[in-house]
C-alpha cells in the first residue's frame, strides 16, 4: 500500500465525518419541524436556523463521492451497484427534503403541512439508511472476484443494520437538537434542550448495544482491539460530555460534543475496515483491499495536487459562512417568514 492510497482512504472518511458532523444537525433541525415545533410560527423559526447552510452542507456528501470515484474506482463501483435500492432511498430522501424548502415557502398556509412532513420524513430517511448501508457493510456482504455483489435482502437489512441506522437517526437528531439549543432563542430553545436531556438515556443504551453487536457481528475487536475499544470509549464519553454540558447550558460545547460523536462514528467504521475498503462474507481472502481497489499512482498524484490547492479556499468559506450566519434566530425576528 502506498502513501497516497492511504491518504485518500483517510481523506474520504474525512469527507463523509465532516458531512455528518455539519449535514447531521440539518437533518436533526428537519425531523425536528415535526416532533419540536408547537405551530407554524416555530417551524419557520427551526427552518430559518439551517435555511443559509442546509445545501452548502450536502456538497460534502457529493465531495465524498466524488472522490471515492476518483481514488477507488473498484470500490466505488462495488458499493453503488451492490447498494444500488439503498443509495436510491437515500437519493429519494435527500430530494423531497431538498425540495421540501422551497415549495413549503410558496404553498399556502393550509397545505405547508404536506411540505414539513416531506421534511422531516427525508430527513430521517438519509441518516437510517447510510446507518444500514455502513452496518451491513461491515458485517460483510458477498462478491465475486470482479466486485459484483450477490447479497440477499438479510445481508443488508438485518438486526445489528437496522439498529445502526436508528442509532446513525438518534444521534443526528439529538445534534440537531443541540444545534437548535445553540441557534434561537424563546420556547423553542428551551424545549429542545428538554426533549435532548430526556434523549440521551436512549443515546447511551443505543451505543452499548451497538458496541456489543460489534463485537459479536464484525472482526473489528479481533483486528483493532485497542483503536476499536478506544473508539467506544470516546464515543460515549462525548455523549457525556454533550449531556453534561447541556444540563449546565454550555450550549456550543453540548454541540461541538454531539458533532464530534458523529465523527468518532464514522472514524470507528474506517479503521474497521483497514486495509480493506469492502469485507466479502464468503472469506477474508476475498476482500477488496486499499491497495487493490485505487486508481493508478498518477491519478492520485494529481488528485492530491488539486486537492490540496483547493481546501484552504473551500474550508475559508465554510468558516466564513458560518460566522455570517452566527446570531441566533429569535422569534420576533421570523414574523411572516415563508408566508
Amino acid at each position: 500500500m502506498s502513501n497516497l492510497q492511504l491518504l485518500w482512504f483517510i481523506l474520504i472518511g474525512i469527507l463523509f465525518a465532516a458531512f455528518f458532523f455539519l449535514e447531521g444537525f440539518d437533518f436533526g433541525v428537519g425531523m425536528s419541524v415535526q416532533t419540536l415545533a408547537n405551530d407554524e410560527h416555530e417551524q419557520d423559526q427551526l427552518i430559518q436556523t439551517i435555511g443559509p447552510v442546509w445545501d452548502g452542507n450536502e456538497v460534502w456528501l457529493i465531495t465524498a463521492g466524488g472522490a471515492m470515484f476518483a481514488s477507488f474506482p473498484i470500490w466505488y463501483a462495488a458499493l453503488f451497484s451492490g447498494y444500488y435500492l439503498v443509495f436510491l432511498l437515500i437519493l429519494i430522501g435527500l430530494i423531497i427534503r431538498g425540495v421540501s424548502f422551497e415549495f413549503r415557502e410558496h404553498m399556502p398556509h393550509e397545505k405547508k403541512w404536506i411540505w414539513n412532513w416531506t421534511l422531516a420524513l427525508g430527513s430521517l430517511l438519509v441518516p437510517f439508511f447510510f446507518g444500514l448501508l455502513f452496518v451491513s457493510m461491515i458485517q460483510g456482504v458477498p462478491f465475486d472476484e470482479a466486485g459484483n455483489m450477490t447479497a440477499h435482502f438479510t445481508d443488508y437489512v438485518n438486526f445489528f443494520s437496522v439498529i445502526g441506522g436508528l442509532v446513525l437517526t438518534l444521534l443526528c437528531y439529538l445534534h440537531g437538537l443541540n444545534y437548535i439549543a445553540l441557534k434561537t432563542m424563546g420556547l423553542i430553545r428551551q424545549r429542545a434542550k428538554k426533549h435532548a436531556k430526556k434523549l440521551y438515556w436512549i443515546v447511551y443504551a443505543g451505543l452499548v448495544l451497538f458496541a456489543v453487536l460489534l463485537y459479536l457481528k464484525t472482526d473489528f475487536f479481533s483486528n483493532h482491539f485497542a483503536l476499536t475499544s478506544a473508539l467506544l470509549v470516546v464515543m460515549v464519553g462525548l455523549t457525556a460530555m454533550a449531556n453534561y454540558c447541556l444540563l449546565t447550558n454550555k450550549e456550543l460545547l453540548s454541540f461541538l460534543a454531539s458533532g464530534l460523536t458523529l465523527v468518532s462514528l464514522v472514524s470507528l467504521l474506517f479503521t474497521g475496515l483497514f486495509p480493506r475498503v469492502m469485507i466479502n462474507s464468503n472469506g477474508s481472502e476475498h476482500d477488496l483491499l486499499i491497495q487493490n481497489a485505487s486508481s493508478s499512482p498518477y491519478t492520485l498524484k494529481i488528485m492530491s495536487f488539486i486537492s490540496l490547492g483547493l481546501l484552504p479556499f473551500v474550508l475559508a468559506y465554510v468558516v466564513w459562512t458560518y460566522y455570517i450566519f452566527r446570531k441566533r434566530v429569535k422569534s420576533d425576528e421570523i414574523a411572516g417568514y415563508g408566508k
